[in-house]
């Protein structure tokens, strides 16, 4: 499949692909997928981002279900915390790229190798340096890109393929992300650190720590309704997914994130009341996660070894039952 450098897209580069009504477009920083006339998601990839990242994202209708800040400000009672959670996005951490000395590291004296999660002094860069052309199938319209990850002075120590697909289902909008993880520099190993990977930061409105906030569930069942304190029941516990439903304005929505059941690692997840949802398969006993208690082995990559992963964010109308979150589950995760 051609890439082309996202430094050199324009409009005339820019034809969109369409899939049972979604399209996919390209331009010079972000890739916009629509239903229609009506926005999905918009990919932002531009040099300033420090990790790719979604935003705005939508259930049907354009019902926003991330937070806006720090893209939007202003936001009547917007929180303006954590400002590295831009909405939705993948990355790690901790990334240890052994042997290899780091001039500038990290402010963070916990992470050992590089911090692809925070946005503090030293922080590292996940810069998208291809973005393939719009592809229509029979799963949506997908977009392939290329992603180096970088130390905070520049230097490349992993190299990621990364395919996004949208589509519609029956209640919402499935956006898969396929993850190649490549150690072409040196080997690797992901830190034990509860700060990862697959994560979405969600409207204020459905925060569980406000009286009138929503609720998360997870695959098993288990829901926390508002009011719970910030580690809620479901963190640290592995799960294929996760969902936080609330109400934006009078409208019902929800956005679930999918670990899907054949990745090597399951995700714990790193869910609090306060917005946050992100699935982690790297975590271990020093994450604090109660899943992994007494396990510290760490997933490690081999020079030349590649680690597949695969996760999708769900959007959707209603709670995670009226929005189908399981049946959408089982027909992401191959049944499982």
């Amino acid at each position: 499949m051609r890439f082309l450098s996202a430094a050199v897209a324009s409009a005339a580069l820019a034809a969109p692909a369409f899939a049972d009504g979604i399209t996919a477009t390209k331009s010079k920083d972000t890739v916009e997928f629509k239903d229609g006339d009506k926005l999905v998601t918009r990919y932002h990839v531009g040099e300033p981002v420090a990790k790719p990242y979604f935003w705005p994202v939508h259930a049907p209708g354009e019902v926003p279900v991330t937070r806006p800040w720090p893209m939007v400000k202003g936001t009547p009672g917007e929180t303006t915390d954590h400002v590295h959670q831009k909405s939705a996005w993948f990355c790690h951490g901790d990334v240890i790229p052994e042997g290899v000395e780091l001039k500038t590291k990290s402010a963070d004296k916990h992470v050992q190798g590089v911090d692809f999660w925070s946005e503090g002094k030293g922080h590292g860069k996940m810069a998208c340096v291809a973005v393939g052309e719009p592809k229509a199938s029979e799963k949506g319209v997908s977009v392939p890109t290329k992603n180096e990850w970088r130390t905070a002075d520049g230097d490349k120590i992993l190299d990621e393929a990364r395919t996004i697909t949208v589509s519609r289902t029956k209640h919402g909008y499935l956006i898969a992300l396929d993850i190649d993880l490549h150690a072409t520099v040196c080997p690797i190993t992901f830190g034990d650190t509860k700060e990862g990977s697959m994560g979405v930061r969600v409207p204020d409105s459905f925060r569980t720590s406000l009286a009138n906030g929503g609720t998360v569930t997870a695959a098993d069942g288990t829901a926390t309704k508002p009011g719970a304190k910030d580690n809620l029941p479901v963190w640290g516990q592995l799960s294929g997914w996760n969902d936080y439903s609330g109400k934006v304005g009078d409208t019902a929505a929800g956005i679930a994130v999918f670990a899907d059941a054949k990745n090597p690692h399951p995700s714990a997840w790193h869910t609090r009341a306060y917005g946050l949802m992100a699935a982690n398969p790297f975590g271990r006993e020093k994450s604090g996660y109660p899943s992994q208690k007494g396990k510290t082995e760490l997933v490690k990559l081999a020079k030349g070894d590649h680690l597949k992963l695969r996760y999708a964010i769900y959007t959707h109308t209603g709670d995670a039952v009226s929005g189908g979150v399981a049946e959408a589950y089982k027909a992401f995760s191959g049944g499982k």
